[in-house]
């Protein structure tokens, strides 16, 4: 057993103990001081050596930098021949694996024309197509709004809106209507229908030289219809059918007085034209034949078909006004372009397709009817009897008799005397019960 110092074996324990960690100190504190600076240097160098190896590594964009998770692989192909390498004999691929061989392109022939569309997805607008021009003022603007949604699924019709705001036929200085509908047929484009809808902005002064004419004044009135018969002349002239719409009732009820007089001078000259009028007036009236600013739309439910100027009309109102004009409008045209029938032409691809007539039906023969009278002979109810006693008139050769006794007895009680008959057993007045 080792032995402590002899000056430290003198004191007491607590002292000794710092004495033996002092000298533990100083006899082995330089070598680990050394050891652990050199493990920390170390360290450091090291962690700088792989910070300097990672700056020199460039870094890709964010956008680059994609997981490797998310990246899809397409698989290959059977039979696949990569562009520019020759495939083998045996590299066609087989009839169930659902690849398909890539197409050879093929050099245009330069002396055929070429005969597709340049877009193939367009379709084709059909030859025999119907133009019909819209006239008029604001109110003839509606009127082509309507008809456009009218007839937007036939391809075959095409509208020409021609109607000018504020215009009208009282004022020429602002705007001529038979300069511009004579331009109109004069031009280039054929029109086969016309449609009118004017007169709202002519409660104005006419002129004739110096003079001015207030409105509905006899001379003013004589002004206006010639006017109106030169317009629809020039339509019976080039042999254009012409649809005049007369105008509808209004909230104030001046201008529905005026409205009617405009109205009853457009259907004498539309009728002496040969035209077509149509009236529109109680089509938004009321059941009492006033203005109303609701009503039934095309589908029948009840919505705003007036503005709130009492004059133009909404949109649902437009569409029902189209709605009084397109009967006709079919009706002209199955006249004068029978293959725009709907019934005979079908939108196939978008293009108007022909559908060939159908074979006419067997004759029937026609059984003449049997002609009966129109009404029997005539018995008066109330005159008195013809017969004296009630007996039936017979023939004067031949008496009147009743062969059967129960028969003259019941004629007698039931015809002459007038009392009810016995019942008989088995009879339908036999309501005894059976024994």
């Amino acid at each position: 057993m080792r032995t402590l110092h002899p000056r430290l074996a003198g004191l007491p324990g607590a002292l000794r103990l710092a004495a033996l960690g002092l000298a533990v100190l100083l006899t082995c504190g330089a070598p680990v001081r050394a050891q652990v600076d050199d493990s920390a240097a170390s360290y450091w160098t090291l962690e700088k050596q792989r910070t300097e190896r990672l700056r020199a590594v460039p870094v890709l964009p964010r956008l680059q930098q994609r997981p490797t998770h998310l990246i899809r692989r397409a698989a290959p192909v059977r039979g696949y021949v990569p562009p520019g390498v020759a495939a083998p004999e045996d590299a066609s691929p087989p009839k169930d694996s659902g690849a398909v061989a890539p197409e050879t392109p093929v050099e245009a022939d330069a002396s055929k024309p070429d005969t597709q569309p340049a877009n193939p997805q367009a379709p084709a607008k059909p030859e025999n197509k119907a133009v019909i021009a819209v006239l008029g003022d604001s109110l003839g603007q509606l009127l082509a709004q309507g008809l456009t949604d009218a007839f937007a699924d036939r391809p075959d019709v095409t509208l020409l809106r021609r109607a000018k705001e504020n215009s009208g036929l009282a004022r020429d200085d602002y705007f001529d209507w038979p300069k511009a509908a004579r331009d109109l047929l004069d031009g280039k484009e054929k029109i086969d229908l016309a449609i009118m809808l004017v007169g709202s902005n002519d409660r104005q002064q006419m002129r004739e030289g110096t003079n001015t004419f207030d409105p509905r004044t006899p001379k003013w009135s004589e002004l206006y219809t010639a006017r109106v018969k030169a317009l629809t002349g020039l339509f019976r002239e080039k042999k254009v059918p012409l649809i005049w719409v007369g105008l509808p009732i209004m909230n104030n009820e001046r201008l529905s007085a005026d409205m009617l007089d405009f109205n009853e001078i457009y259907k004498a000259a539309v009728a002496e034209a040969g035209g077509t009028y149509v009236d529109v007036w109680e089509a938004f009236a009321d059941d009492r034949g006033q203005f109303s600013s609701y009503g039934p739309d095309v589908n029948g439910q009840m919505v705003r078909l007036r503005a709130s100027d009492g004059v133009h009309f909404t949109k649902a109102g437009a569409r029902k006004l189209a709605h009084f004009v397109e009967g006709d409008i079919r009706r002209i045209l199955e006249k004068t372009k029978p293959a725009l029938d709907p019934a005979a032409v079908a939108a196939v691809g978008g293009a108007a397709v022909e559908i060939p007539a159908l074979a006419p039906l067997p004759k029937v023969p026609v059984v003449a009817p049997v002609v009966r009278p129109a009404a029997g002979a005539v018995v008066p109810l109330t005159a008195p009897p013809v017969s004296p006693g009630g007996r039936l008139l017979t023939s004067a050769r031949q008496p009147a008799r009743i062969a059967d006794p129960d028969a003259a007895l019941v004629v007698d009680q039931g015809l002459v005397q007038g009392r009810p008959q016995e019942a008989r057993p088995g009879r339908a007045d036999d309501f005894s019960w059976p024994r």
